[in-house]
This record gives C-alpha cells, sequence and structure tokens, in this order.
C-alpha cells in the first residue's frame, strides 16, 4: 500500500513537472512569434484548491510564484511552505474585512478595486514587511457580476493609490469575459493594454500587465502581457464538488 501511495504521488509530481515545462514553452513560443522577451513574462502558478503538496512538488520544478484566490485557504499554505522562499500574490476578489491576512502574508494583491481596499492595505502592512506590490483590477468587459473598477475610473484610483505608503502601485490586472476566438481574446486583452498605456502617457509609473490564463495566454501575450496567472495547465482540472 505504501508503494502505490509513493509511486502516485511520484507520478502526479512527475506530471506537473512536465506540464510546467509545457506551458514555460508556450510562453516562450508566444513570445518569440511577437516580438517579446519570454523574460520578460513571469509565470504565476494559481494554486486555488490546491494542496500545500501539489505546490511544493511545482517548487521542486522550479516555479517561485503562486498565487491564491481565498484569504482562508491561502494564508495557511504560505505558513506550511515557508521553507520553500515562495513569492505569494493574492489574485482573488478582495473584501475589507480580509485586507490584514492580505497584508501581512502576502507579497502582492492584483485585485485592488476600490480606494478603501487599498488604504486598509497600507495601514495594515507593518514597516518591518517590504511594501506591498498591488495592481488595479480592471472590469474591461462592463459585466456587472465581475469585479473592477471601470476604465474610465482607473486614472483617479491609480493616483489615490501611489500616494498611499506601504503600497507600490505595479500594474493592472484583468479578466476578461471567456472567448474561444483567438481575435476575440486579443480584443479583450487590447483594452487593458491600451488603458495600461494611457495611464502612463498621464505619469503613473507601470510596469505590469496581469492577463492572461491557460485558454488564452498567447493572445494576453501578443498584447502585452507580463505576468500570466496560469492553473489548471499546470496542476490539471480542478475536482468538482
Amino acid at each position: 500500500m505504501l508503494y502505490l501511495k509513493t509511486s502516485s504521488l511520484h507520478r502526479i509530481m512527475i506530471s506537473i513537472s512536465r506540464n510546467l515545462q509545457s506551458v514555460r514553452a508556450r510562453i516562450a513560443d508566444a513570445a518569440r512569434k511577437y516580438g517579446r522577451d519570454p523574460a520578460g513574462i513571469a509565470l504565476l502558478a494559481a494554486s486555488k484548491t490546491w494542496s500545500a503538496e501539489r505546490i511544493a512538488d511545482a517548487a521542486r520544478a522550479g516555479q517561485k510564484i503562486f498565487g491564491e484566490n481565498y484569504v482562508g485557504e491561502g494564508v495557511p499554505k504560505i505558513a506550511q511552505l515557508a521553507p520553500e522562499g515562495l513569492e505569494w500574490h493574492f489574485i482573488g476578489p478582495l473584501q475589507s474585512n480580509k485586507t490584514r491576512p492580505v497584508a501581512e502574508n502576502f507579497a502582492w494583491a492584483h485585485s485592488i478595486d476600490r480606494l478603501k481596499i487599498a488604504e486598509r492595505l497600507s495601514a495594515q502592512r507593518s514597516e518591518a514587511l517590504a511594501p506591498l506590490q498591488v495592481c488595479l483590477q480592471i472590469n474591461t468587459s462592463g459585466e456587472a457580476s465581475k469585479s473592477g473598477v471601470p476604465p474610465s475610473e482607473a486614472l483617479a484610483l491609480a493616483r489615490l493609490v501611489v500616494a498611499l505608503p506601504r503600497l507600490v502601485l505595479r500594474g493592472l490586472m484583468s479578466i476578461p469575459e471567456p472567448e474561444d476566438d483567438f481575435l476575440r481574446q486579443r480584443a479583450g486583452f487590447a483594452r487593458l493594454r491600451e488603458l495600461f498605456d494611457a495611464l502612463k502617457k498621464e505619469g503613473i509609473d507601470l510596469d505590469t500587465l496581469s492577463m492572461g490564463m491557460s485558454h488564452d495566454l498567447e493572445a494576453a501575450i501578443a498584447e502585452g502581457s507580463t505576468l500570466v496567472r496560469v492553473g489548471t495547465a499546470i496542476f490539471g482540472e480542478r475536482e468538482k464538488k
């Protein structure tokens, strides 16, 4: 029984390692195709619902940046995997009553969509820690059910966030409406890239475009993504509960 369990875990580790190699190859191929430097595109492993053991498997395969969507799930993983020296990003919707554990445990927060959230993160970030790196989440599709600040309000929010202590505004994040057509995927990402360029022209110092996931990372890279958030293509399909 122990042999079977060990053998199964070994196969999972090999699978995650191969999946990571495949995703990195996709990133490199897309970068070259669209005149980008692959080194300028970071891979974040979206580890929502996956155990600390599976994350450790990915870490052993060379992956160091992970993203969590839920505070209650992510914080215990961060504590358990502290010896691995991983970089943790919070990438899910953030409620005001959950800002403290994000401020205390994560290196990045991608989902700032209102000033109140940014102010709380700023106030709760310890001076003993490096400043929290943050992105504004933009609702580029205009879906009422989706988090994010409207593009028309992004500049005003960016100016307020830049002025807060203990935070560094790095860029923009979005989750466009799902599309299977490549050109439509690109169009969704182009809206965020155009806003990114517009904010930089207004004097907002940005360097990060957090966009693209397992099914559309090539389109995101074509439109300038500097960080893709990939879960399924690394860890596999999540089990339905």
